[in-house]
């Protein structure tokens, strides 16, 4: 019943820029912090960025700090991630994640593939 779906992957050239989406469906959105994660072939998973359940303190990885925004629309019960100035360190396949701790619940997406290239 639970479900993230992310969206908005594809290719893009280096210093493009995309937005990624996160729907969410089947818990109560506006009170897990939301995350975005990605994985590059042969890497760990990484932590993008951070958000608050109510969309404040954002937090970024120092890879993408002033290049990535990450928002939520709680009306929408939507995760993004707009990605500017897209490097060749940045393709991987990024996911979505809902966080409640107290709760001892955490959901995953299934990823979003992100290709930069020329």
């Amino acid at each position: 019943q639970v479900q993230l779906v992310e969206s908005g992957g594809g290719l893009v050239q280096p210093g493009g820029s995309l937005r990624l989406s996160c729907a969410a469906s089947g818990f109560t959105f506006a009170v897990y912090a939301m995350s975005w994660y990605r994985q590059a072939p042969g890497k760990e998973r990484e932590l993008v960025a951070t958000v608050t359940s109510r969309g404040s303190s954002p937090n970024y990885a120092d890879s993408v700090k002033g290049r990535f925004t990450i928002s939520r629309d709680n009306t929408k019960n939507t995760l993004y991630l707009q990605m500017n100035s897209l490097t060749p360190e940045d393709p991987a396949v990024y996911y979505c994640r809902a966080d409640r701790s107290s709760f001892g619940r955490t959901y995953w997406g299934q990823g979003t593939q992100v290709t930069v290239s020329s």
